[in-house]
Order: structure tokens, then sequence, then C-alpha cells
């Protein structure tokens, strides 16, 4: 195939300018779709090269980063952004390895129990605060990636004798940071700074920060809390994962002459994101904050290879299968025999299915949950 001929000397004459150019956009060019700052253009359009001529109204932030499809893999690939983390390795005295991961989901019989698992990565173990019962400030010195979990941890350092720690971060913590636990109590010379009488409005304005960790009864009405313990002297039990978060309802209290408010009661009403209402102790743990990495649920692996890596197998519809290996399965071309949805052994699929005896009432659940049952949810009432 004939080629177009090449003008060799305006070429020679600008080759340095051009390869000048050249090495300087090699330098920024990468797989990712990277902007600067994390924000992006709008629509009215500027080049990523003049983020910074436009007004910050004209930018709106990037959540996700997505890749050149070089390859197949990275073609739907998608991440959420965090540039933040540390790209080294875990604080070793806080982690231990991870057995077991050839059970492939086997208990010690030998019985499958949780089906899809095997394979993966080795992995270790990060050794988490759910308690922090230690006071005083502590320092973040870095957020970090666990393979454990889908929130991120922080690393703390204790600032009175350089103890280290683990606990679940919260969104938008960085390193840098400074948090506090007033799980043992309000400090002396907090108090002190009150006149020696605990006023709640400046309680909550010196205590309740992003990080935090406090006990119910100090938490203010309406905020937003993560990493919820339910008894006195528990650790965390709720809303652990990531971008997960729970609301205080309401709390027992009674109004002092002086115009200060007591509680009363032993519970604190909490509602957590699936809609149930229900009591914990007024001495339990609860941390300021939403848990980190809220765009976890948002990601695309991209390949079937990066759920292996993360120990998980595949899965096989029952409507593939035979009739002896799946309710759903056998019959001439796609069907399913007319049946509701169940599981391999015939349990109810779809919306949940209840096994708790209607006399054995949960008593810490004030409203429990709306659950569908696999019907659709009215339009007027959703």
């Amino acid at each position: 195939m004939l080629q177009p001929q090449l003008h060799l000397r305006p070429l020679a004459a600008g080759m340095t300018s051009i390869c000048q150019r050249a090495l300087q956009v090699s330098a920024i060019r990468s797989y990712a779709t990277k902007v600067q700052s994390g924000f992006k253009p709008s629509a009215a359009g500027n080049s990523p090269g003049s983020v910074s001529a436009a007004t910050q109204t004209d930018l709106e932030p990037v959540l996700m980063r997505t890749y050149k499809p070089r390859t197949p893999g990275l073609r739907h690939l998608k991440r959420p952004i965090n540039d933040h983390l540390w790209k080294g390795r875990p604080h070793l005295p806080l982690t231990f390895p991870k057995k077991g991961h050839g059970k492939g989901g086997r208990n010690n019989s030998g019985k499958i129990t949780v089906r899809h698992r095997g394979g993966g990565v080795k992995r270790r173990i990060r050794t988490v605060d759910f308690h922090r019962w230690a006071p005083g400030p502590h320092l973040v010195e870095r957020i970090e990636y666990d393979p454990g979990r889908s929130a991120h941890i922080a690393l703390l350092t204790r600032q009175s004798n350089g103890q280290k720690s683990y606990i679940v971060a919260a969104e938008g913590m960085r390193a840098g940071d400074v948090v506090q636990s007033y799980r043992t109590g309000i400090p002396a010379d907090l108090l002190k700074s009150m006149g020696g009488v605990v006023d709640p409005g400046i309680l909550a304005a010196k205590t309740a920060w992003r990080g935090n960790c406090l006990p119910m009864h100090m938490i203010p009405v309406g905020t937003t809390v993560f990493n919820v313990g339910s008894r006195p002297k528990g650790g965390a039990v709720f809303c652990r994962s990531a971008g997960t978060y729970a609301t205080i309802v309401s709390k027992e209290e009674e109004t002092r002459e002086d115009g200060t408010k007591v509680m009363t009661g032993q519970y604190v009403i909490v509602r957590l994101q699936s809609g149930e209402i229900r009591k914990v102790s007024k001495d339990a743990c609860a941390t300021i904050g939403i848990a980190s990495n809220m765009m976890h649920q948002y990601r695309q692996l991209g390949k079937a290879g990066r759920s292996r890596l993360l120990n998980i197998r595949p899965t096989v519809r029952g409507l593939a299968m035979n009739a002896f290996e799946h309710p759903h399965g056998g019959g001439r071309g796609k069907s399913k025999g007319n049946v509701h949805p169940v599981s391999p052994w015939g349990r109810p699929a779809k919306g949940g299915y209840k096994t708790r005896k209607k006399s054995n009432i949960n008593k810490w659940v004030v409203t429990p949950r709306v659950r569908t049952m696999g019907k659709r949810k009215d339009k007027k009432t959703a």
C-alpha cells in the first residue's frame, strides 16, 4: 500500500520541539482517565488541561475512575478514586495470616456450608479495634486498604504512649487528623472548661466530631453515626461496611430547672439504612460520621479473574441445571416449571425468608424493616 511522502526538511527543523512535546505527553499519559483535583469539565466543555481556567461552578466531581479499553478487562473496569490510600504494607504487628484459603467454604467435616467460595490471593487479617476504650487524642497516621472488609481502615497512634491500633475509617478522614474516644467518660480538662457542669450543647460541639467514638447518650439526636454497638461493654456490631450509617432518632430525656437535659431512659432509638428502627443501650459505642469508601457498591470488576482473586467462584443459574440438581432445572426449553423462585433446597428466595417464630419476638427491634417478599413496591407508597 502506498503511503504519502513526508517533507523531511521541515520535520528535521522542528524535530527537537516535537521530541520535547512527545516526552511531556508520555509523562502524563496513563490508562486511567484522571482529571486534576478530582474534578471533570462539565457539558459546557473545558479540556482537562484548562481546568484551572474554568470556574468552580462549571466543574462536576469525579467519583469513579474509568480506563481506556486497551484490553477487554479494562473496558468495563470502574473503581472509586482512592488516591489517599497508603501504598505500602500494613503495620505487621497488628496483622496475622489468614488460614484456610483452600477450604472453599467447607466446615470441619468437609461439607460445603458457603457456596461459591474458593481460591483467592493470600491475605493477612487486620486486627481492628471495635471497642475503642483507650482515651485521649490519637493521631491518624494513614488510611489503608483492608482486604478483609469493604470499608477502609485508619492506623492510629496514641499520643500519650505511642501505641498503635486500627479502626474503621470515617468518610473524609485523612492522615494528620486527631480523633478521640470518650467511652471511659468526660475528660477532666473538658469538664473544667465547661465550668464543672455538663452542658449538652457545649459537650456536643467539642466531642461530636468525625471519627470520635462516644457513648450513645452523649450523641445529639439526628446525628449520623456508624460502628454502632448494642451492649454497654461490647464493641461495634452495626454499620461497619463501606458507606453504611445509622441515625439517632430519639432519647428519653428530661429538662431540669436550669435548662439542662438529662437522659433518664436506658436505651437510645436508632434507625438503620434498611428502615429498621431498634433500641440500643445508652452506654453502647458509636462513631460519628459515615463508614469510608462510599462508592464501593458502584465498582465494576471488569472481568471474571478479579472475582476469582477475591475468593469468589462462578455462580450457575438454577434454570441452566438439570432437574435433579435444582428445583428450577429440567424441562424442555427455558422453563422453571411455573414455580416460585426457591433456593436449591426449596426455600423461598425472594424478599428473604423468615425463620423466627412469631412467639419469639425480638425485643430490641422497635419497627422491623419492610419485607416485600418479591413483590414490587407501589409507586405511590415508594
